[in-house]
């Protein structure tokens, strides 16, 4: 068998492939690690300033929120001033508005002081130890008795002049400088102090003041007819040897019989043994809405039966 002989060629084209495909790969490596070093560094530059400003806008957040908090603090202090400043303008008001309730409270006792006393003058009221001879049309009132007995119609006309009332029982009181006692009933016999249901109520100034205190809310139902009342007062309370003066306060009398009436009211108040009168008699007629004159009628009778005086005063 013949042997061939080959030639070795080195050129050929597989190695200039391989040559080429190697230059080509270091070309472009080349190419793309040079620009890509730039961009990097770049890069790194820019997050710096990036980071830089993010450090700022933190500061600045930060100083921000300070002056915040700090606005804040201001802003609730001053909400604190100005509601301790509205407390104090109430409260200021409620002081203005007690002291004109005072004032007129004030002004009111004043004039219903000043209105009785012309009634009593007019009626010539004056300390006496005994009984004189009077005018049938006004009369004296001796203030001198030991104890004193108020008779008051609670029914709701007398209810709408409930201030104008206690004045004046307070300005009646007042003539009396000094009694042993004192009681309050309505017209229908209802004692104001249950406690002290046929027992005098011990004169001193706190006891005045604290019974017309509860005076100022009684609500009693009533009649407007003061017989019940005057003959319980009569009966419980008027006996020989005690000095008495009872007040009847009313606007209208709502019986139908006087005669009869002012017959018996005045056996209940006559001593059997000197047929005078145990106790002195007097009434007050308040005018309120609605009023006529039957009150008036009873009263002048009983009262001039009684050595007492029927005053009327004008309406408010």
């Amino acid at each position: 068998m013949r042997r061939r002989n080959r030639t070795l060629e080195i050129f050929s084209i597989s190695f200039l492939d391989l040559v080429s495909c190697g230059f080509g790969a270091v070309v472009l490596l080349i190419l793309i690690s040079k620009p890509g070093e730039g961009e990097f560094s770049g890069g790194i530059d820019e997050a710096r300033d990036i980071m830089g400003q993010i450090t700022r806008a933190e500061r600045l957040i930060s100083d921000l929120e300070e002056q915040t908090s700090t606005v804040q603090g201001e802003l609730s202090a001053s909400k604190n001033l100005v509601g301790q400043m509205e407390n104090t303008i109430e409260e200021l008001n409620q002081e203005k508005s007690s002291a004109e309730r005072a004032e007129a409270k004030a002004l009111d006792d004043l004039e219903g002081l000043q209105l009785v006393e012309e009634s009593l003058n007019r009626a010539s009221i004056r300390p006496s130890s005994r009984p004189e001879k009077r005018d049938d049309e006004v009369g004296g009132i001796p203030v001198d008795s030991d104890y004193v007995l108020f008779i008051v119609d609670t029914s709701g006309s007398m209810q709408r002049i409930w201030g104008q009332v206690s004045r004046v029982m307070q300005n009646v009181l007042a003539i009396h400088p000094k009694v042993k006692g004192f009681q309050i009933m309505n017209d229908n016999g209802v004692h104001l102090i249950s406690s002290y249901n046929g027992k005098w109520i011990p004169d001193t100034p706190s006891r005045r003041k604290n019974i017309f205190d509860v005076f100022a809310g009684w609500r009693s139902n009533s009649n407007s007819s003061p017989v019940e009342g005057l003959e319980i007062a009569l009966q419980r309370y008027a006996k020989p040897g005690i000095s008495l003066s009872i007040y009847i306060l009313g606007d209208d009398y709502s019986g139908s019989s006087y005669d009869t009436v002012i017959d018996r009211l005045e056996r209940f108040n006559t001593n059997r043994i000197t047929g005078k009168p145990l106790a002195r008699i007097h009434a007050i007629g308040i005018l309120s809405g609605g009023t006529t004159d039957r009150f008036g009628i009873l009263m002048r009778e009983v009262t001039r039966r009684s050595n007492g005086t029927f005053l009327a005063l004008p309406r408010q």
